[in-house]
């Protein structure tokens, strides 16, 4: 089976966006040291196609995201009437250091989620991590029928600043 991979273009980057948008919770897959996949469901918050989210500094995920920065996520929701959107993606991890960044992403969880607060990443004890897409699959499953699309991202998405809008790519 071929699939076909086209370059993203601003109507599935806004249809993306607004699904990322709407949900709180995502799948993510890392890679183990003995080659078994982890996957666990984390909380995140999105700018743009740029994913964050927040994990314990002494975790096995951690720990697999440092010695192997490939991940794929799953996002799914319920549309009206049961249809199912949502997407996969692969991308890359990388733990983020600079407070600058940290503080503008503890703004974004706070618009988003003003009942969460307390959610906002900070302290030794907890890693901000950022998910670069690299490749993005969304699928709405309408009338029964499964609908995939691939979409390519590129590698530049890495060298994009930050939250705040400032990482938005399109």
């Amino acid at each position: 089976m071929t699939t076909d991979i086209t370059p993203i273009h601003g109507g599935a980057v806004a249809a993306i966006v607004a699904l990322m948008d709407s949900q709180r919770l995502m799948t993510i897959g890392v890679n183990r040291p003995d080659g078994w996949p982890q996957v666990t469901t984390v909380g995140y918050v999105n700018d743009g196609l740029n994913l964050y989210m927040s994990i314990a500094r002494d975790s096995q995920k951690l720990a697999n995201i440092q010695a192997d920065p490939r991940v794929s996520i799953a996002i799914r929701s319920e549309a009206d009437g049961g249809e199912a959107v949502g997407l996969s993606l692969a991308g890359r991890a990388t733990e983020i250091l600079d407070p600058d960044l940290i503080a503008g992403i503890n703004r974004l969880v706070a618009a988003r989620y003003p009942d969460v607060s307390v959610y906002c990443p900070s302290g030794d004890s907890v890693a901000v991590i950022h998910v670069a897409p690299l490749i993005i699959a969304p699928v709405a499953v309408t009338g029964g029928r499964s609908r995939p699309q691939t979409f390519s991202v590129g590698e530049g998405i890495g060298d994009v600043a930050g939250p705040d809008g400032v990482s938005r790519l399109f």
